[in-house]
Protein backbone atom coordinates (compact mmCIF):
# COMPACT_ATOMS: atom_id res chain seq x y z
CA UNK A 1 0.00 0.00 0.00
CA UNK A 2 2.78 2.07 0.27
CA UNK A 3 3.85 2.23 -3.06
CA UNK A 4 -0.26 3.14 -4.00
CA UNK A 5 0.04 6.13 -1.66
CA UNK A 6 3.38 7.28 -3.14
CA UNK A 7 1.47 6.72 -6.38
CA UNK A 8 -1.44 8.66 -5.16
CA UNK A 9 0.62 12.08 -4.20
CA UNK A 10 2.35 11.94 -7.62
CA UNK A 11 -0.82 11.98 -9.26
CA UNK A 12 -2.02 15.13 -6.76
CA UNK A 13 1.24 17.39 -7.42
CA UNK A 14 0.48 16.45 -11.45
CA UNK A 15 -3.61 17.89 -10.71
CA UNK A 16 -4.86 14.78 -10.94
CA UNK A 17 -7.34 12.91 -8.35
CA UNK A 18 -4.60 11.78 -5.73
CA UNK A 19 -5.49 7.89 -6.21
CA UNK A 20 -3.14 5.32 -6.76
CA UNK A 21 -2.98 1.28 -7.48
CA UNK A 22 -0.43 -1.31 -7.55
CA UNK A 23 -0.40 -4.96 -8.83
CA UNK A 24 1.37 -7.38 -6.90
CA UNK A 25 1.97 -11.19 -7.54
CA UNK A 26 4.07 -13.24 -5.51
CA UNK A 27 5.41 -10.29 -3.46
CA UNK A 28 6.79 -8.75 -6.70
CA UNK A 29 5.34 -5.71 -8.19
CA UNK A 30 4.19 -6.18 -11.70
CA UNK A 31 2.71 -2.74 -11.71
CA UNK A 32 2.34 0.72 -10.72
CA UNK A 33 -0.07 3.79 -11.65
CA UNK A 34 -1.72 6.61 -10.94
CA UNK A 35 -5.12 8.67 -12.25
CA UNK A 36 -4.16 10.31 -15.47
CA UNK A 37 -7.67 11.44 -16.68
CA UNK A 38 -6.92 15.16 -16.52
CA UNK A 39 -3.57 14.47 -17.76
CA UNK A 40 -4.67 12.16 -20.75
CA UNK A 41 -8.22 13.91 -21.41
CA UNK A 42 -9.28 10.03 -21.01
CA UNK A 43 -12.27 9.42 -18.43
CA UNK A 44 -11.42 5.64 -17.99
CA UNK A 45 -7.51 6.53 -17.19
CA UNK A 46 -7.89 5.81 -13.18
CA UNK A 47 -5.21 4.47 -11.38
CA UNK A 48 -6.92 0.91 -11.16
CA UNK A 49 -8.09 0.63 -15.21
CA UNK A 50 -3.68 1.62 -16.05
CA UNK A 51 -2.26 -0.81 -13.77
CA UNK A 52 -4.24 -3.58 -15.10
CA UNK A 53 -4.01 -2.57 -18.53
CA UNK A 54 0.26 -2.47 -17.36
CA UNK A 55 0.08 -5.95 -15.70
CA UNK A 56 -1.83 -7.46 -18.41
CA UNK A 57 0.72 -6.28 -20.93
CA UNK A 58 3.52 -7.14 -19.02
CA UNK A 59 2.55 -11.05 -18.50
CA UNK A 60 0.81 -11.10 -21.60
CA UNK A 61 -2.31 -12.06 -20.26
CA UNK A 62 -5.54 -10.97 -19.89
CA UNK A 63 -6.54 -12.91 -16.72
CA UNK A 64 -4.81 -11.78 -13.56
CA UNK A 65 -5.72 -14.88 -11.53
CA UNK A 66 -2.72 -14.95 -9.33
CA UNK A 67 -2.32 -11.24 -9.03
CA UNK A 68 -3.92 -8.57 -5.85
CA UNK A 69 -5.02 -4.96 -6.23
CA UNK A 70 -3.60 -2.44 -3.55
CA UNK A 71 -5.54 1.14 -4.40
CA UNK A 72 -6.04 3.98 -2.45
CA UNK A 73 -9.73 4.43 -2.88
CA UNK A 74 -12.88 2.43 -3.13
CA UNK A 75 -13.05 1.18 -6.65
CA UNK A 76 -15.86 2.75 -8.87
CA UNK A 77 -18.57 0.65 -10.50
CA UNK A 78 -16.04 1.02 -14.00
CA UNK A 79 -12.97 -0.08 -12.06
CA UNK A 80 -14.93 -2.59 -10.55
CA UNK A 81 -15.66 -3.97 -13.62
CA UNK A 82 -12.12 -4.47 -14.89
CA UNK A 83 -11.34 -5.56 -11.57
CA UNK A 84 -13.57 -8.74 -12.24
CA UNK A 85 -12.92 -9.17 -15.81
CA UNK A 86 -9.03 -9.13 -15.01
CA UNK A 87 -10.13 -11.91 -12.61
CA UNK A 88 -7.72 -10.37 -10.00
CA UNK A 89 -7.20 -12.40 -7.13
CA UNK A 90 -7.56 -9.77 -4.41
CA UNK A 91 -8.36 -5.75 -3.62
CA UNK A 92 -6.94 -3.47 -0.94
CA UNK A 93 -8.25 -0.63 -1.03
CA UNK A 94 -7.81 2.62 1.24
CA UNK A 95 -10.37 5.31 2.15
CA UNK A 96 -14.35 4.29 1.29
CA UNK A 97 -16.05 6.34 -1.21
CA UNK A 98 -19.58 6.41 -0.46
CA UNK A 99 -20.51 9.03 -3.31
CA UNK A 100 -18.83 6.86 -6.13
CA UNK A 101 -17.46 3.50 -4.45
CA UNK A 102 -18.94 0.33 -6.16
CA UNK A 103 -17.29 -2.09 -3.85
CA UNK A 104 -18.77 -1.69 -0.65
CA UNK A 105 -21.33 1.57 -0.98
CA UNK A 106 -23.69 2.22 -4.23
CA UNK A 107 -24.20 -0.87 -6.76
CA UNK A 108 -21.84 -3.24 -4.87
CA UNK A 109 -20.87 -4.41 -7.76
CA UNK A 110 -18.91 -7.82 -6.85
CA UNK A 111 -22.42 -8.47 -4.93
CA UNK A 112 -24.08 -8.78 -8.10
CA UNK A 113 -25.35 -11.56 -9.54
CA UNK A 114 -24.26 -10.32 -13.02
CA UNK A 115 -20.47 -9.92 -11.84
CA UNK A 116 -18.18 -12.52 -13.34
CA UNK A 117 -15.58 -12.76 -10.92
CA UNK A 118 -15.64 -11.98 -7.16
CA UNK A 119 -12.09 -11.14 -5.75
CA UNK A 120 -11.40 -11.50 -2.38
CA UNK A 121 -11.85 -7.61 -0.57
CA UNK A 122 -10.14 -5.60 2.20
CA UNK A 123 -11.17 -2.26 2.72
CA UNK A 124 -9.66 0.49 4.89
CA UNK A 125 -6.43 -0.38 4.41
CA UNK A 126 -4.39 3.07 4.74
CA UNK A 127 -7.91 4.58 5.16
CA UNK A 128 -6.83 7.46 7.74
CA UNK A 129 -3.83 8.66 5.31
CA UNK A 130 -5.22 8.07 2.14
CA UNK A 131 -8.86 9.86 2.79
CA UNK A 132 -6.48 13.16 4.27
CA UNK A 133 -4.96 13.10 1.21
CA UNK A 134 -8.10 13.36 -0.57
CA UNK A 135 -9.51 15.96 1.59
CA UNK A 136 -6.36 17.93 1.39
CA UNK A 137 -6.73 18.02 -2.34
CA UNK A 138 -10.21 18.82 -2.61
CA UNK A 139 -9.71 21.63 0.13
CA UNK A 140 -7.13 23.06 -2.02
CA UNK A 141 -9.45 23.99 -5.02
CA UNK A 142 -12.16 24.95 -3.08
Amino acid sequence: MAIAMAQARVAGQAGEVPVGAVIVRGGEVIASAHNLTETDRDPTAHAEILAIRAAAAKLGDTRLVDCDLYVTLEPCAMCAAAISHARLRRVMFGAYDPKGGAVEHGPKWFQQPTCLHRPEVLGGMNEMEAGQLLKDFFAERR
